[in-house]
């Protein structure tokens, strides 16, 4: 299982990653904060099985809704699962979560911006099938970042644009610029090396959090793995993610480490159980499932059996 969709987010550069493989963003917003607590442990659908929901929604002192990127992570998250549910279904699914999570006012606010945000995306499916003619990689994902910028004015208030997608701009900006350093023959490898450093001292704490934060989460877990190798407790465990992350972030990845073991072992008994039984035997066969699962549980089982 994944540790959460907020922790194992590759950055926001979803731009230059868009012309490589002719998909658009599904991440256009800043680096996330801690995801909030999700009350069912089930996935919405089974491609996010152990993960929680990125986007922790806030309030300004008046009571409103504050426009930035947590809310495009939240949206993003669900549209995720287009494939395995359809967009009527996603939709309604949000609208749910923002009334789960938000008063009245500040969720038909939030809802608003829903529906902007899915004309927006729609659009965006026009933007993608022209590329440029005959452009570099780079001029190819400048040319898609401007038609987005010029796109949004269409769907969203300048503030709604800045809060949704001012950190991702700057994202990708800074990949683009780093795109052209790379292509430049002109640049001798030394040369190369001190424009790329000088970039990276133009990034700011929260950008530079972006780019490392893949890294340190893979590096994280790979030494979780060796500690639980060598016989680590879950207090170790934990004391390391909490050292690497928040200690928030190791509480949510200690619940998703108890919850896996748990399924795991409910899989094991019923598999050991289901083996022992007649076949044909299937009203005993439900009855076993019931014995272990829940309904929704039910429709993950086609996997094991």
């Amino acid at each position: 299982m994944a540790a959460s969709h907020t922790m194992m987010k590759l950055g926001a550069g979803a731009l230059v990653l868009a012309v490589l493989y002719g998909a658009f963003s599904q991440h256009e917003g800043a680096p996330a904060k801690a995801a909030p607590p999700q009350a069912d442990p089930f996935a919405f659908v089974r491609s996010m099985e152990g993960t929680r929901p990125d986007g922790e929604l806030t309030l300004n002192p008046d009571g409103q809704l504050v426009v930035d990127a947590e809310l495009g992570h939240l949206f993003d998250y669900y549209l995720a699962g287009l494939g395995e549910k359809d967009l009527a279904a996603i939709r309604s699914e949000i609208e749910r979560e923002l009334e789960r999570r938000l008063k009245p006012g500040p969720a038909a606010q939030a809802k608003r911006l829903l529906a902007s945000y899915l004309d927006y995306k729609r659009a965006l499916v026009g933007i993608d099938q022209a590329p440029t003619p005959g452009a570099s990689l780079a001029g190819a994902a400048r040319a898609r970042l401007q038609a987005m910028q010029k796109l949004r004015q269409a769907y969203f208030t300048p503030a709604e644009i800045s809060g949704l997608f001012g950190f991702s701009d700057a994202y990708d900006l800074d990949a683009l610029a780093r795109m052209d350093v790379s292509a430049d023959p002109a640049l001798t490898a030394a040369q190369r090396a001190d424009k790329l450093a000088a970039l990276d001292g133009k990034l700011s704490p929260a950008m530079r959090e972006e780019r490392e934060a893949p890294t340190r989460v893979i590096r994280t877990e790979e030494n979780v793995a060796k500690l639980r190798a060598q016989g680590a407790s879950d207090d170790q465990v934990y004391r390391l993610r909490a050292a690497a992350f928040t200690t928030e972030a190791a509480t949510r990845l200690a619940d998703l480490d108890r919850e896996e073991a748990d399924w795991k072992g409910r899989i094991k008994a019923y598999l050991a159980e289901r083996a022992g039984m007649p076949a044909g035997a299937g009203g005993a066969l439900q009855t076993l499932r019931d014995k272990y699962f829940s309904a929704d549980e039910q429709r993950r089982l086609g996997a094991y059996e």
